[in-house]
Protein backbone atom coordinates (compact mmCIF):
# COMPACT_ATOMS: atom_id res chain seq x y z
CA UNK A 1 0.00 0.00 0.00
CA UNK A 2 0.86 3.80 -0.47
CA UNK A 3 1.59 5.87 2.29
CA UNK A 4 -1.82 7.80 1.61
CA UNK A 5 -3.52 4.66 1.60
CA UNK A 6 -2.10 3.35 4.87
CA UNK A 7 -2.89 6.26 6.64
CA UNK A 8 -6.47 6.65 5.32
CA UNK A 9 -7.58 2.89 6.17
CA UNK A 10 -6.21 3.26 9.52
CA UNK A 11 -7.85 6.34 10.50
CA UNK A 12 -11.39 4.78 9.01
CA UNK A 13 -10.88 1.21 10.51
CA UNK A 14 -8.00 1.54 13.29
CA UNK A 15 -9.10 2.22 17.05
CA UNK A 16 -5.99 4.43 18.61
CA UNK A 17 -5.39 4.68 21.93
CA UNK A 18 -5.62 8.03 24.39
CA UNK A 19 -6.42 10.11 21.42
CA UNK A 20 -9.84 12.03 20.14
CA UNK A 21 -9.57 10.14 17.15
CA UNK A 22 -10.89 13.12 14.22
CA UNK A 23 -7.29 14.63 14.13
CA UNK A 24 -5.04 11.43 14.06
CA UNK A 25 -2.15 11.69 11.01
CA UNK A 26 -0.25 8.70 11.94
CA UNK A 27 3.15 7.90 10.45
CA UNK A 28 3.19 4.90 7.68
CA UNK A 29 6.11 2.96 8.78
CA UNK A 30 8.20 1.39 6.11
CA UNK A 31 11.15 -0.15 7.95
CA UNK A 32 13.13 -0.11 11.08
CA UNK A 33 16.75 -0.54 11.98
CA UNK A 34 18.36 0.35 15.55
CA UNK A 35 17.01 3.39 17.03
CA UNK A 36 15.59 4.54 13.53
CA UNK A 37 12.71 4.10 11.82
CA UNK A 38 11.93 5.47 8.50
CA UNK A 39 8.94 6.48 6.59
CA UNK A 40 7.90 5.87 2.98
CA UNK A 41 9.28 8.43 1.97
CA UNK A 42 12.44 7.39 3.78
CA UNK A 43 12.38 10.01 6.18
CA UNK A 44 14.35 8.68 9.56
CA UNK A 45 13.13 9.30 12.98
CA UNK A 46 15.09 8.42 16.00
CA UNK A 47 12.80 6.26 18.55
CA UNK A 48 13.74 8.50 21.88
CA UNK A 49 10.76 7.03 23.86
CA UNK A 50 11.47 3.05 22.39
CA UNK A 51 8.29 3.56 21.48
CA UNK A 52 6.33 3.03 24.76
CA UNK A 53 9.37 2.26 26.82
CA UNK A 54 9.56 -1.31 25.70
CA UNK A 55 11.88 -1.49 22.56
CA UNK A 56 14.64 -1.95 24.86
CA UNK A 57 16.60 -3.55 22.02
CA UNK A 58 15.26 -1.58 19.22
CA UNK A 59 14.41 -2.38 15.77
CA UNK A 60 15.71 -5.36 13.55
CA UNK A 61 17.57 -7.51 16.29
CA UNK A 62 18.73 -10.35 14.48
CA UNK A 63 18.59 -12.69 17.86
CA UNK A 64 15.45 -12.20 18.45
CA UNK A 65 14.16 -12.57 14.85
CA UNK A 66 15.36 -15.71 14.38
CA UNK A 67 14.71 -17.54 18.02
CA UNK A 68 11.07 -16.80 16.10
CA UNK A 69 11.36 -18.07 13.36
CA UNK A 70 13.15 -21.08 14.77
CA UNK A 71 10.37 -21.93 17.27
CA UNK A 72 7.95 -21.05 14.50
CA UNK A 73 9.46 -24.05 12.34
CA UNK A 74 8.43 -26.33 15.35
CA UNK A 75 5.22 -25.11 16.90
CA UNK A 76 3.59 -21.77 17.36
CA UNK A 77 1.31 -22.66 20.07
CA UNK A 78 1.05 -24.83 22.94
CA UNK A 79 -1.33 -24.70 25.64
CA UNK A 80 -0.08 -23.58 29.19
CA UNK A 81 -0.49 -27.07 30.60
CA UNK A 82 1.88 -28.98 28.21
CA UNK A 83 5.80 -28.49 28.51
CA UNK A 84 7.13 -26.01 26.19
CA UNK A 85 10.59 -25.62 25.95
CA UNK A 86 11.19 -21.78 25.84
CA UNK A 87 8.83 -21.34 28.44
CA UNK A 88 10.73 -23.70 30.84
CA UNK A 89 13.79 -22.08 29.69
CA UNK A 90 12.78 -18.31 30.53
CA UNK A 91 10.90 -19.10 33.26
CA UNK A 92 14.35 -20.28 34.79
CA UNK A 93 16.26 -17.61 33.11
CA UNK A 94 14.59 -15.23 34.99
CA UNK A 95 14.19 -16.92 38.51
CA UNK A 96 17.96 -16.71 38.21
CA UNK A 97 18.13 -13.15 37.35
CA UNK A 98 16.08 -12.52 40.64
CA UNK A 99 17.05 -13.09 44.18
CA UNK A 100 17.52 -15.92 45.15
CA UNK A 101 14.14 -15.66 47.30
CA UNK A 102 12.11 -16.11 44.38
CA UNK A 103 10.56 -19.20 43.08
CA UNK A 104 8.54 -19.12 39.67
CA UNK A 105 6.62 -17.07 37.17
CA UNK A 106 3.49 -17.14 36.31
CA UNK A 107 3.47 -15.79 32.10
CA UNK A 108 1.04 -13.45 31.26
CA UNK A 109 -0.02 -11.28 27.81
CA UNK A 110 1.28 -7.81 29.28
CA UNK A 111 1.70 -5.46 31.75
CA UNK A 112 -2.00 -5.07 32.42
CA UNK A 113 -2.67 -8.42 33.59
CA UNK A 114 0.74 -9.10 34.75
CA UNK A 115 -0.76 -6.51 37.52
CA UNK A 116 -4.08 -8.12 37.58
CA UNK A 117 -2.70 -11.70 38.30
CA UNK A 118 -0.45 -10.38 41.16
CA UNK A 119 -2.91 -8.53 43.26
CA UNK A 120 -5.14 -12.00 42.42
CA UNK A 121 -2.17 -13.87 44.12
CA UNK A 122 -1.35 -11.46 46.51
CA UNK A 123 -5.16 -11.89 47.54
CA UNK A 124 -5.19 -15.51 47.40
CA UNK A 125 -2.25 -16.45 49.63
CA UNK A 126 -3.02 -13.45 52.30
CA UNK A 127 -6.43 -14.32 52.28
CA UNK A 128 -6.78 -10.35 52.39
CA UNK A 129 -8.83 -8.24 49.93
CA UNK A 130 -7.47 -4.30 50.43
CA UNK A 131 -4.58 -3.37 48.05
CA UNK A 132 -3.10 0.13 48.49
CA UNK A 133 -1.32 1.96 45.45
CA UNK A 134 -0.13 5.23 44.82
CA UNK A 135 -1.53 8.05 42.86
CA UNK A 136 1.25 8.94 40.56
CA UNK A 137 1.26 5.70 39.10
CA UNK A 138 -0.16 3.81 36.09
CA UNK A 139 -0.62 0.14 36.05
CA UNK A 140 -2.56 -0.51 33.04
CA UNK A 141 -5.97 0.35 31.57
CA UNK A 142 -7.88 -3.01 32.05
CA UNK A 143 -10.32 -2.94 34.84
CA UNK A 144 -8.22 -4.50 37.35
CA UNK A 145 -4.77 -2.75 36.48
CA UNK A 146 -6.93 0.51 36.19
CA UNK A 147 -8.55 0.58 39.64
CA UNK A 148 -4.82 0.06 40.96
CA UNK A 149 -3.63 3.26 38.73
CA UNK A 150 -3.95 6.45 40.40
CA UNK A 151 -3.82 9.01 37.79
CA UNK A 152 -6.66 10.17 36.04
CA UNK A 153 -6.50 7.59 33.61
CA UNK A 154 -8.71 5.63 36.03
CA UNK A 155 -11.74 7.73 36.25
CA UNK A 156 -13.20 6.00 33.19
CA UNK A 157 -13.55 2.80 35.09
CA UNK A 158 -15.02 4.50 38.33
CA UNK A 159 -16.98 3.64 40.18
CA UNK A 160 -14.54 1.26 40.72
CA UNK A 161 -13.52 -1.87 43.03
CA UNK A 162 -14.18 -2.17 46.50
CA UNK A 163 -10.78 -2.45 48.59
CA UNK A 164 -8.18 -0.32 46.08
CA UNK A 165 -6.57 2.48 48.44
CA UNK A 166 -4.52 5.24 47.22
CA UNK A 167 -1.38 6.83 49.14
CA UNK A 168 0.71 9.37 47.41
CA UNK A 169 4.25 8.41 46.46
CA UNK A 170 7.45 10.90 47.64
CA UNK A 171 7.51 13.62 44.87
CA UNK A 172 9.99 15.87 46.90
CA UNK A 173 10.23 18.69 43.71
CA UNK A 174 6.07 19.21 44.23
CA UNK A 175 5.95 19.11 47.56
CA UNK A 176 5.07 21.98 49.61
CA UNK A 177 7.27 20.61 52.53
CA UNK A 178 11.03 22.18 52.75
CA UNK A 179 12.76 18.75 53.43
CA UNK A 180 16.36 19.07 54.75
CA UNK A 181 17.23 15.54 53.03
CA UNK A 182 15.97 12.92 50.87
CA UNK A 183 15.87 10.76 54.49
CA UNK A 184 13.78 13.61 56.02
CA UNK A 185 11.45 13.18 53.44
CA UNK A 186 11.52 9.62 53.29
CA UNK A 187 10.43 9.84 57.05
CA UNK A 188 7.36 11.93 56.30
CA UNK A 189 6.40 10.20 53.81
CA UNK A 190 6.43 6.69 55.62
CA UNK A 191 5.15 7.67 58.48
CA UNK A 192 2.08 8.67 56.13
CA UNK A 193 1.57 5.52 54.59
CA UNK A 194 2.00 3.30 58.02
CA UNK A 195 -0.72 5.63 59.39
CA UNK A 196 -2.99 5.07 56.57
CA UNK A 197 -2.66 1.60 56.72
CA UNK A 198 -3.44 1.38 60.12
CA UNK A 199 -6.80 3.75 59.66
CA UNK A 200 -7.52 1.16 57.01
CA UNK A 201 -7.35 -2.13 59.11
CA UNK A 202 -3.18 -3.72 58.15
CA UNK A 203 -5.46 -7.01 59.10
CA UNK A 204 -7.28 -6.29 55.49
CA UNK A 205 -4.30 -5.66 53.22
CA UNK A 206 -3.05 -8.00 51.13
CA UNK A 207 -0.71 -5.78 49.21
CA UNK A 208 1.17 -2.27 47.95
CA UNK A 209 1.52 -2.10 44.98
CA UNK A 210 4.08 0.54 43.44
CA UNK A 211 6.29 1.32 40.14
CA UNK A 212 9.80 0.59 41.38
CA UNK A 213 10.60 3.99 39.56
CA UNK A 214 7.38 6.01 38.84
CA UNK A 215 6.90 5.89 34.99
CA UNK A 216 4.52 7.98 33.07
CA UNK A 217 3.99 10.15 35.76
CA UNK A 218 7.42 11.72 35.83
CA UNK A 219 10.38 9.47 36.44
CA UNK A 220 9.87 9.96 40.06
CA UNK A 221 13.21 8.12 41.91
CA UNK A 222 12.03 7.29 45.14
CA UNK A 223 14.45 8.94 48.09
CA UNK A 224 16.79 7.18 50.00
CA UNK A 225 15.78 4.86 52.23
CA UNK A 226 11.72 4.90 51.16
CA UNK A 227 11.78 1.35 49.26
CA UNK A 228 13.17 -0.55 52.44
CA UNK A 229 11.16 1.42 54.29
CA UNK A 230 7.99 0.24 52.63
CA UNK A 231 9.23 -3.33 52.89
CA UNK A 232 9.38 -3.12 56.75
CA UNK A 233 5.90 -1.85 57.23
CA UNK A 234 5.07 -4.74 54.87
CA UNK A 235 7.25 -6.90 56.70
CA UNK A 236 5.63 -5.52 60.20
CA UNK A 237 2.05 -5.94 58.89
CA UNK A 238 2.17 -9.45 56.83
CA UNK A 239 1.71 -7.41 53.82
CA UNK A 240 2.89 -7.99 50.64
CA UNK A 241 4.96 -5.84 48.14
CA UNK A 242 4.88 -5.85 45.03
CA UNK A 243 7.06 -4.29 42.58
CA UNK A 244 5.87 -3.03 39.48
CA UNK A 245 9.05 -3.61 37.42
CA UNK A 246 6.59 -3.34 33.24
CA UNK A 247 8.78 -0.14 32.29
CA UNK A 248 12.08 -0.04 34.66
CA UNK A 249 12.74 -3.70 34.40
CA UNK A 250 15.18 -4.93 32.00
CA UNK A 251 18.10 -2.90 32.28
CA UNK A 252 16.08 0.45 32.21
CA UNK A 253 17.76 2.38 35.27
CA UNK A 254 21.05 0.61 34.65
CA UNK A 255 19.95 -2.83 36.67
CA UNK A 256 18.51 -5.39 35.62
CA UNK A 257 15.44 -4.88 37.91
CA UNK A 258 15.24 -1.31 39.19
CA UNK A 259 14.58 -2.75 42.59
CA UNK A 260 17.99 -3.55 42.65
CA UNK A 261 19.28 0.21 42.86
CA UNK A 262 17.76 0.31 46.43
CA UNK A 263 18.31 -2.47 48.28
CA UNK A 264 14.71 -4.03 48.82
CA UNK A 265 13.54 -7.17 47.75
CA UNK A 266 9.70 -7.63 46.98
CA UNK A 267 7.81 -10.16 46.91
CA UNK A 268 5.99 -10.29 43.82
CA UNK A 269 7.73 -8.60 40.82
CA UNK A 270 5.43 -7.67 37.56
CA UNK A 271 6.99 -7.45 34.39
CA UNK A 272 6.57 -7.24 30.75
CA UNK A 273 7.80 -4.40 27.51
CA UNK A 274 11.82 -4.92 27.79
CA UNK A 275 11.30 -8.95 28.53
CA UNK A 276 10.58 -9.34 24.75
CA UNK A 277 11.24 -5.86 23.12
CA UNK A 278 7.74 -5.74 21.71
CA UNK A 279 8.71 -8.35 19.57
CA UNK A 280 6.21 -10.60 20.60
CA UNK A 281 3.51 -9.48 23.52
CA UNK A 282 4.49 -10.98 26.54
CA UNK A 283 4.51 -10.16 30.87
CA UNK A 284 4.89 -12.15 33.85
CA UNK A 285 4.57 -11.88 37.56
CA UNK A 286 7.59 -13.72 39.27
CA UNK A 287 6.83 -15.07 43.39
CA UNK A 288 8.47 -15.70 46.07
CA UNK A 289 9.50 -19.45 46.91
CA UNK A 290 7.14 -18.61 49.79
CA UNK A 291 4.30 -18.02 47.61
CA UNK A 292 5.24 -20.48 45.23
CA UNK A 293 4.85 -23.25 47.75
CA UNK A 294 1.69 -22.05 49.38
CA UNK A 295 0.31 -22.95 45.76
CA UNK A 296 1.69 -26.76 45.77
CA UNK A 297 -1.37 -27.25 47.91
CA UNK A 298 -3.66 -24.62 46.96
CA UNK A 299 -5.59 -23.97 43.60
CA UNK A 300 -3.59 -21.42 41.85
CA UNK A 301 -6.63 -19.93 40.41
CA UNK A 302 -5.75 -17.81 37.03
CA UNK A 303 -5.34 -18.89 34.16
CA UNK A 304 -5.16 -16.90 30.21
CA UNK A 305 -4.87 -19.31 27.03
CA UNK A 306 -1.75 -17.38 25.69
CA UNK A 307 -0.01 -18.12 29.31
CA UNK A 308 3.82 -18.76 28.21
CA UNK A 309 3.18 -18.22 24.61
CA UNK A 310 5.80 -20.26 23.02
CA UNK A 311 6.91 -17.75 20.14
CA UNK A 312 6.89 -14.97 23.03
CA UNK A 313 9.27 -17.45 25.23
CA UNK A 314 11.49 -17.71 22.43
CA UNK A 315 11.87 -14.04 21.85
CA UNK A 316 12.24 -13.70 25.77
CA UNK A 317 15.07 -16.31 25.67
CA UNK A 318 16.88 -14.59 23.21
CA UNK A 319 16.13 -11.02 24.69
CA UNK A 320 17.51 -11.87 27.78
CA UNK A 321 20.59 -13.30 25.95
CA UNK A 322 21.30 -10.18 23.70
CA UNK A 323 21.54 -8.31 27.50
CA UNK A 324 24.16 -9.98 28.80
CA UNK A 325 25.53 -11.04 24.90
CA UNK A 326 25.78 -7.05 24.08
CA UNK A 327 26.82 -5.64 27.78
CA UNK A 328 23.59 -3.98 27.87
CA UNK A 329 24.23 -2.82 31.12
CA UNK A 330 27.39 -1.50 30.53
CA UNK A 331 26.36 0.49 27.46
CA UNK A 332 22.75 2.24 30.12
CA UNK A 333 25.10 3.52 32.29
CA UNK A 334 27.60 5.06 30.60
CA UNK A 335 25.72 6.58 28.14
CA UNK A 336 23.19 6.83 31.11
CA UNK A 337 25.66 9.16 32.58
CA UNK A 338 26.12 11.69 29.41
CA UNK A 339 22.26 11.88 29.39
CA UNK A 340 22.05 12.96 33.21
CA UNK A 341 24.75 15.18 33.11
CA UNK A 342 22.75 16.79 29.66
CA UNK A 343 19.55 17.11 31.40
CA UNK A 344 21.52 18.88 34.29
CA UNK A 345 22.79 21.39 31.88
CA UNK A 346 19.24 21.80 30.18
CA UNK A 347 17.69 22.80 34.18
CA UNK A 348 20.35 25.53 34.70
CA UNK A 349 20.26 26.86 30.72
CA UNK A 350 16.55 27.40 30.47
CA UNK A 351 13.86 28.96 32.01
CA UNK A 352 11.41 26.38 31.23
CA UNK A 353 12.87 23.39 32.77
CA UNK A 354 12.13 22.95 36.36
CA UNK A 355 13.47 19.72 36.96
CA UNK A 356 15.21 16.86 35.40
CA UNK A 357 15.06 13.31 36.39
CA UNK A 358 16.83 10.86 35.09
CA UNK A 359 18.39 7.13 36.25
CA UNK A 360 20.03 5.17 33.77
CA UNK A 361 18.01 5.55 30.13
CA UNK A 362 14.50 6.38 32.38
CA UNK A 363 14.40 9.94 31.79
CA UNK A 364 12.11 13.15 31.72
CA UNK A 365 12.27 17.16 31.37
CA UNK A 366 10.17 19.14 33.89
CA UNK A 367 8.77 22.32 32.31
CA UNK A 368 7.15 24.90 34.04
CA UNK A 369 5.87 28.64 33.88
CA UNK A 370 7.67 29.91 36.67
CA UNK A 371 10.87 28.24 37.81
CA UNK A 372 10.68 30.08 41.77
CA UNK A 373 6.91 28.91 41.96
CA UNK A 374 7.47 25.65 40.33
CA UNK A 375 4.12 26.11 38.37
CA UNK A 376 3.95 23.74 36.05
CA UNK A 377 3.84 24.91 32.32
CA UNK A 378 0.39 23.06 31.96
CA UNK A 379 -2.13 21.30 34.20
CA UNK A 380 -3.19 17.68 34.08
CA UNK A 381 -6.32 18.41 31.97
CA UNK A 382 -6.12 21.94 31.29
CA UNK A 383 -4.18 21.78 28.28
CA UNK A 384 -6.47 24.52 26.55
CA UNK A 385 -3.51 25.91 24.03
CA UNK A 386 -2.82 22.52 23.46
CA UNK A 387 0.96 23.31 24.40
CA UNK A 388 2.15 19.90 25.62
CA UNK A 389 1.28 18.74 21.46
CA UNK A 390 2.68 21.75 20.15
CA UNK A 391 6.30 20.80 21.67
CA UNK A 392 5.86 17.52 21.28
CA UNK A 393 5.33 18.83 17.30
CA UNK A 394 8.53 20.22 16.84
CA UNK A 395 10.17 17.65 18.35
CA UNK A 396 8.65 15.41 15.42
CA UNK A 397 9.49 18.12 12.76
CA UNK A 398 13.14 17.26 14.21
CA UNK A 399 12.48 13.47 13.53
CA UNK A 400 13.07 13.43 17.21
CA UNK A 401 9.88 11.10 18.48
CA UNK A 402 8.87 11.03 22.06
CA UNK A 403 5.84 11.57 23.97
CA UNK A 404 4.54 13.49 26.81
CA UNK A 405 2.44 13.74 30.33
CA UNK A 406 0.95 16.44 31.84
CA UNK A 407 3.75 18.81 31.63
CA UNK A 408 7.07 16.68 30.91
CA UNK A 409 8.70 15.56 28.06
CA UNK A 410 10.52 11.72 27.94
CA UNK A 411 13.81 10.78 27.08
CA UNK A 412 14.04 7.34 26.92
CA UNK A 413 15.93 5.91 24.34
CA UNK A 414 16.14 2.28 23.64
CA UNK A 415 19.54 0.72 25.58
CA UNK A 416 21.35 0.24 22.64
CA UNK A 417 22.08 3.83 21.78
CA UNK A 418 25.26 5.09 21.73
CA UNK A 419 27.10 8.35 23.05
CA UNK A 420 27.35 9.88 19.66
CA UNK A 421 23.78 9.37 18.56
CA UNK A 422 22.29 10.61 21.97
CA UNK A 423 24.11 13.38 21.78
CA UNK A 424 23.07 14.00 18.07
CA UNK A 425 19.22 14.09 19.37
CA UNK A 426 19.78 16.10 23.00
CA UNK A 427 20.57 19.32 20.65
CA UNK A 428 17.27 19.17 19.06
CA UNK A 429 16.10 18.45 22.40
CA UNK A 430 17.58 21.73 23.32
CA UNK A 431 16.82 23.87 20.24
CA UNK A 432 12.93 22.95 21.16
CA UNK A 433 13.58 24.33 24.86
CA UNK A 434 15.20 27.45 23.65
CA UNK A 435 11.71 28.48 21.48
CA UNK A 436 9.75 26.79 24.71
CA UNK A 437 11.54 29.33 26.58
CA UNK A 438 10.89 32.53 24.19
CA UNK A 439 7.09 31.62 22.90
CA UNK A 440 5.94 29.88 26.15
CA UNK A 441 6.66 30.98 29.46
Amino acid sequence: MKAEEIKEISKKYVLQSWNKQGNLNPIPVERAEGIYFYDQDGNRYTDMSSQLVNMNLGFGNKDIAQAIKEQTDKYCYISPAYGSEPRATLAKMIIDLLPDTFGKIFFTNAGADANENAIKIARMFTGRKKVFSRYRSYHGSSFGAGNLTGEPRRYTLEPGIPGFVKFFDPYIYREPIEFGSEEEATGYYLAKLREQIIYEDPCSIAAIVLETVTGSNGIIIPPKGYLPGVRKICDEFGIMMICDEVMAGWGRTGKMFAFENFDVVPDIVTFAKGVTCGYVPLGGVAVSKRIAEYFDDHVLSCGLTYSGHPLACAAGVACVNYYTKANILENVNEVGKVLKESLERFKEAHACVGDVRCIGLFSCVELVKDKATKTPLVEYGNDKEAVMPKIIGMLKEKRFMTYSHENMVFICPPLIITGEQLEEELQKLDEVLKVVDEEFI
